[in-house]
């Protein structure tokens, strides 16, 4: 781990002039991990060039999801294929481009999926520092004061096969990663203000010496929910999902499914965990995976106890569900968009739809937003009765899932970052 002094660069003004009615947007999927705004009047219409705040072209390549606190938003990019990495900072009102920092010249880069980046992980922030994770190639705390550099950790190493892909998350003092690789599988929290290892633990040998080496790999973001009085850390891998205690990383409960990959993060909604299992291959037939949802009551190996209800589902599922008002709504790696009861799992209504989404869903109001690969974002009213509302095109794709804030949309593309507004 390398220790850096506070670098004394110089202050930003808006800083210290905190929006009072600011909203935040503080990491992947917004400051609780669901994806879910308090807006009630977002942007519904737009086009490349109407109902824009202001547009800014984003310099290198990157599908971090961005994050914002009062008047800054940050996101992460990478240049030359790899070898550098950079974190950004643009001003929210104006969407000008106030730092672009590097932050790692990597010796070595190594492969990534087609489909992936070398700049994939969202950042998360609080209100005086900023964490920006490139998987293997090192995390990094800044100031958001200064834009300096409080600290680096380049010492965390996994071969993730196809490019990093877990977002950070901040959970009181603590800044927790997820690791799983070909070659390492653990979860570990780091002290926010330092760096240093708080705890680190592995996944359980037993579940995964078994698998091939590819199916090891997972790229999911957990989350942290309290159940009777407890915080737990609730992790699903290619091969388990564990809820660890999050202050110690001690295994609390696992639910064992799976053999290959797991990307979408799981969601916590009234007393239930939803998530997406890995692999499963049966005897005869395709490969599949699984929408479970569970009660996080228990202790052990609750796999066969807990499961509240399951639904099959194709592999390779990358988008995390929304779940609001006793509703999950998703779409799977086929591009069909479901709409589920959130207690017993009946699908009240499913549509095949064009194109890929692979950035999971926000909402704002009543209104859900699906953004596609091919730069458009779905917009549906939610209920038991599918409602489109809206398709809006923007120029490139989209990777990056949306962030809502004062009743406006952030939509990171291949090449921009719009501010859409009302």
């Amino acid at each position: 781990m390398k220790r850096l002094l506070l670098l004394p660069l110089f202050l930003f003004a808006f800083s210290f002039c905190s929006d009072s009615n600011a909203q935040n947007w503080t990491q992947f999927r917004g400051s609780n991990l669901n994806g879910i705004s308090t807006d009630q009047n977002p942007p519904l219409f737009w086009t490349p060039d109407s109902n824009l705040v202001w547009k800014t072209e984003i310099p290198g390549e990157g599908w971090s999801s961005p994050v914002v606190f009062d008047r800054q938003i940050w996101l992460t990019s990478s240049k030359n294929e790899g070898r550098e990495l950079f974190a950004v900072c643009i001003e929210k009102n104006t969407g000008k481009i106030l730092n672009n920092i590097l932050l790692f010249k990597p010796d070595s880069v190594f492969g990534k999926h087609a489909v992936n980046s070398y700049a994939t992980p969202s950042p998360c922030i609080d209100e005086n520092y900023v964490y920006a994770n490139f998987g293997q190639y090192g995390t990094a705390c800044l100031d958001t004061r200064t834009a300096g550099i409080v600290w680096k950790r380049e010492d965390l190493f996994c071969d993730h096969v196809q490019g990093p892909g877990s977002s950070p998350i901040i959970y009181k003092n603590m800044l927790i990663l997820h690791y799983e690789g070909v070659d390492t599988l653990f979860i570990i929290a780091l002290d926010k203000f330092t760096g240093k290892t708080i705890w680190k633990t592995e996944r359980p040998a037993e579940l995964y010496d078994h698998l091939e080496g590819i199916g090891k790999k997972a790229y999911i973001t957990p989350v942290v929910i309290q159940v009777n009085g407890r915080d737990l850390l609730i992790s699903n891998g290619s091969a388990v999902c564990i809820a660890y205690d999050v202050q110690t990383g001690k295994e609390v409960w696992r639910i064992v499914q799976g053999e290959d990959s797991t990307i979408s993060m799981p969601v916590y909604a009234d007393g239930i965990v939803f998530f997406y299992t890995g692999f499963v291959s049966p005897p005869e037939g395709e490969k599949y995976c699984e929408l479970f949802a569970v009660n996080p009551v228990g202790e052990g190996d609750i796999t066969g106890t807990n499961i509240i209800w399951r639904v099959k589902s194709p592999i390779l599922q990358l988008l995390s569900p929304l779940v609001h008002n006793g509703l999950v709504y998703t779409i799977d790696s086929n591009g069909t968009l479901f709409c589920l009861d959130a207690n017993t799992g009946e699908i009240y209504y499913q549509e095949k739809l064009k194109g890929k989404y692979n950035a999971s869903p926000v909402l704002a109001g009543s209104y859900i937003f699906f953004p596609s690969t091919s730069g458009k974002t779905l917009v549906i009213r939610e209920g038991k009765v599918l409602n489109i509302v809206s398709d809006n095109k923007l120029d490139g794709q989209i990777w990056a899932s949306p962030a809502l804030i004062d009743n406006r949309i952030l939509i990171r593309t291949s090449r921009f970052l719009y501010m859409i507004g009302n």
